[in-house]
């Protein structure tokens, strides 16, 4: 893979308090989609003081882009990071919690940046021994489920100029210890789509049903309708998800009001499911008014990310990587996707690439906790093995 394994690991580990720092500075001033404004400006000096890495920012937005072996004639694999935190209030208990209330970076971003930062340390000291060029993208945004990231880096022209051969990214995940990686051929991650519902009735006094029509009701009937399509209306093999996950009306008790709203998410594996689902929802939702005999309500929906689809040929690559590097026990292979979702499927959209899991498990269970949690906090002892294998993924695409 290189001159020597050895000397790599032992390069990775002289570089890694340096990188523990990094990561805890970042997770210490979380930024949120779009406002990554020191994490960028960090990032690109931290590029700008290797040798060989010509840096760019993405006007239009945060991102920052390095291109390292400009002049390689070889081929150009990229590697992603997502920069963003999540509006959360942090309670990890950590010496190095966030500084900003309600900011944190509980969804392991500090790590995945931290990590491409150091993998862009390591390969820029090898550089020579490389048979191509290698895009570092560091991504803002990706938390945002608008067009604000991974869309917005696509448009920009990332993948090209020089136009990228291959794209891969990790990706921090509880349920893996710490050292394991996990790869998944294939379908990774779901569609993540959400709706708007607006009913429409008439209101009146609460004592007095009669002279109303009552949208709180109505939407009660379009919630509870809105499973049936999941369990009548959806095959039992196709994955699917419909969550209502707010519903916002009314203004007192003796009250019937105008209107009532429901937000919520569609979350499907493939594009004939996805459509189904939204003719569903549409039936359902004027049905409803007019069995209610109401007004003509509104669904708006909106398609968000697309799903993240796995090249199996990237994906074996990064088997057979991982196998080399972290031994055959530390691999796992993912059964099923989850129905979270990930802008990384607009890179897989135009390039092939994969995705893996970094396992960020700690032998002391009480100090885990899910993605997207207040306790969550990306495990230090994983950045060796997201940088060993980022490196080793590289060598074996552009060498091999």
């Amino acid at each position: 893979m290189t001159q020597s394994r050895a000397s790599l690991e032992k390069l990775i580990d002289g570089l890694l308090p340096e990188i523990v720092e990094v990561r805890r500075d970042i997770h210490q001033h979380p930024e949120l989609a779009a406002q990554e404004h020191r994490t960028s400006e960090k990032v690109a000096n931290w590029l700008a003081n290797n040798e060989g890495i010509l840096v760019k920012r993405i006007k239009s937005s945060t991102g920052v882009v390095g291109l390292l072996n400009e002049k390689s004639s070889g081929k150009t694999v990229a590697l992603r990071a997502d920069m963003d935190a999540l509006p959360i209030v942090e309670n990890t208990g950590v010496s190095y919690a966030s500084v900003d209330h309600g900011r944190a970076h509980s969804c392991g971003h500090d790590g995945h940046t931290a990590v491409l930062m150091g993998t862009a340390k390591v390969l820029s000291k090898l550089r020579s021994e490389l048979h191509g060029k290698v895009k570092f993208l560091f991504q803002p945004a990706e938390e945002s489920g608008s067009t604000e990231g991974a869309k917005r880096m696509v448009k920009e022209g990332v993948l090209n100029d020089p136009k990228v051969d291959a794209i891969y990214a990790l990706h921090s995940w509880p349920s893996l210890k710490a050292g394991e990686v996990g790869v998944r051929y294939g379908v990774m991650m779901a569609n993540t789509d959400t709706f708007k519902v607006t009913l429409y009735g008439r209101g009146g006094h609460a004592a007095r049903p009669e002279e109303a029509i009552d949208p709180i009701v109505m939407s009660a009937k379009v919630v509870e309708s809105f499973q049936t399509i999941i369990s009548r209306c959806t095959s039992p093999l196709a994955p699917a998800v419909i969550t209502v996950g707010k519903i916002e009306g009314g203004s007192t008790s003796n009250v019937i009001p105008d209107s009532v709203s429901l937000l919520g998410t569609v979350r499907t594996l493939d594009d004939g499911t996805r459509t189904r689902i939204f003719d569903s929802m549409k039936r359902v939702v004027e049905a409803t008014a007019s069995m209610f005999n109401a007004p003509t309500p509104e669904l708006e929906i909106t398609r968000g990310y697309p799903a993240t689809v796995n090249n199996d040929k990237m994906v074996s690559l990064v088997e057979r990587v991982a196998k080399e590097l972290l031994g055959e026990a530390s691999v796992k292979t993912i059964t099923q996707p989850t129905m979270g979702g990930e802008d990384f499927s607009h890179y897989l959209q135009d390039v092939p690439g994969a995705m893996f899991r970094l396992g960020v498990a700690s032998s002391n269970e009480r100090q885990n906790a899910p993605l997207h949690s207040a306790r969550f906090n990306f495990n230090d002892d994983a950045i060796r093995t997201g940088i060993l294998m980022m490196t080793g993924i590289v060598f074996e695409f552009l060498n091999n």
